[in-house]
């Protein structure tokens, strides 16, 4: 808790606008710049499945379309938006294009919020 402490209401019992570890807090705001639009694009039902197909498998866009019973312009979409998010990355054999992860960061973070979810209330 800051220098600033708190009543029962919830309220500052004393204002410190120059507070030095409101500033480092501030400071720290940096370190999450930018998470938010990592989790809107997880924010998708979709697209958080593909992730989750992908940290299984590597799969062509046929794959997923047909396992999510989506068309391949739906899959190609949420695949894009992936890509540009270097959540996925792909390889091309011949004329068929493989995705998979990009690395297991994404994997990590699903398989917390999955424990989360699953945890007793």
């Amino acid at each position: 808790m800051t220098e600033c402490s708190r009543s029962r209401q919830d309220i500052c019992d004393q204002y410190c606008p120059n507070c030095p570890e409101k500033d480092r807090l501030r400071e720290k705001l940096l370190e999450v710049a930018g998470l938010s639009e990592l989790f809107k694009v997880l924010g998708d039902e979709t697209r958080t499945k593909i992730i989750y197909l992908l940290s299984e498998d590597e799969l062509c866009v046929c794959d997923l379309a047909d396992i999510l019973e989506m068309s391949l312009p739906a899959i190609s979409h949420h695949l894009r938006l992936l890509k540009a998010m270097r959540l996925v990355k792909y390889r091309r054999e011949g004329r068929q294009v493989f995705y998979t992860l990009d690395d297991d960061h994404i994997v990590t973070l699903i398989r917390q919020a999955q424990e989360h979810y699953a945890e007793e209330r």
